[in-house]
């Protein structure tokens, strides 16, 4: 069987872990700490391999940003820092392309039409009715698995506290 990987972070992993395991398309999940390629920074993220023919990347892009948004510089929820910062992290060279105009497509969401008449853009700090997109679509240098209790931390703690409204969100993805 044919698949990729790509890494999603934004929050706390755990929570995402447990919202990618189990996805139709979704061969496996794993915890760890991502760095991109000139920046030393780690960030708590997942690794997803999934298998492109039942599942396309645009799909598990518009099911990371159904729960964590990208117009926070510093994470999600009680996750708060830069280590919790919302992006894709991408190895494939042919996923860049991709992933850029899916990432364009999150900075221009929700313009208002009143700014861009007036010329103003999602980043311009003199409106106030715009948002500025924080998460990134970045090349990955390194993947460090986190530690095995890390791993499914969800299954192996059901009654962990979470940030997830899980019985919304089923009902808003049905892939």
């Amino acid at each position: 069987m044919y698949t990729k990987k790509i890494y999603f972070s934004g929050g706390d992993f755990h929570e995402l872990q447990a919202i990618f395991t189990g996805l139709p398309g979704v061969v496996s999940t794993r915890t760890g700490y991502l760095t991109g390629e000139g920046n030393d920074d780690e960030v708590h993220g997942i690794e997803v391999e999934y298998n492109p023919k039942k599942v396309d990347l645009s799909m598990l892009m518009d099911i990371l940003f159904a729960v964590v948004t990208p117009y926070r510089p510093d994470g999600q929820g009680k996750a708060v820092g830069k280590a919790f910062r919302a992006g894709v992290w991408y190895t494939d060279a042919e996923d860049e392309p991709h992933l850029q105009f899916y990432m364009h497509f999150l900075a221009n969401r929700g313009k208002a039409p009143a700014a861009t008449a007036a010329g103003l853009t999602i980043n311009d700090p003199n409106s106030k009715a715009v948002r500025k997109c924080y998460a990134k679509a970045t090349p990955l240098k390194t993947f460090r698995e986190a530690a095995e209790e890390h791993q499914n931390y969800f299954a192996k703690h059901p009654d962990a506290e979470s940030f997830i409204d899980w019985k919304s969100f089923r009902e808003q993805v049905r892939y």
